[in-house]
């Protein structure tokens, strides 16, 4: 999920979740759109441990949603913390803001 702005693909991006995840799924997107928030002030105040931190959490907690992209997303954020190439993180992070505002939720059972 990893794409250069003008790879970007438009219209809705469609994941399939578990039927057991859907009272929490709500909260487990809003709670990424904070991280977006926290990740964008981290990168400002030059807080690359946050950002790296942020990162981790993002690859391991986001395919265990059923969110493959946001593990992808995060473990480049990780990586470019530890490198840091504000370059890159400020691409993961619109990558982020892109997936977020894109993403459609199917619950199967």
């Amino acid at each position: 999920m990893t794409r250069g702005q003008d790879e970007r693909a438009e219209g809705p991006i469609t994941v399939l979740i578990d039927q057991d995840l859907k009272e929490i799924i709500p909260g487990f997107l809003e709670n990424r759109r904070i991280d977006v928030q926290t990740l964008e002030r981290a990168l400002k105040e030059n807080d690359l441990r946050a950002i790296h931190l942020i990162g981790h959490r993002l690859k391991g907690d986001g395919g265990g949603y059923g969110f493959d992209a946001i593990s992808t997303i995060g473990g480049v954020l990780e990586q470019a913390a530890a490198r840091e190439d504000r370059d890159v993180i400020r691409r993961q992070i619109a990558e982020l803001v892109d997936y977020l505002a894109r993403i459609t939720v199917v619950y199967r059972k």
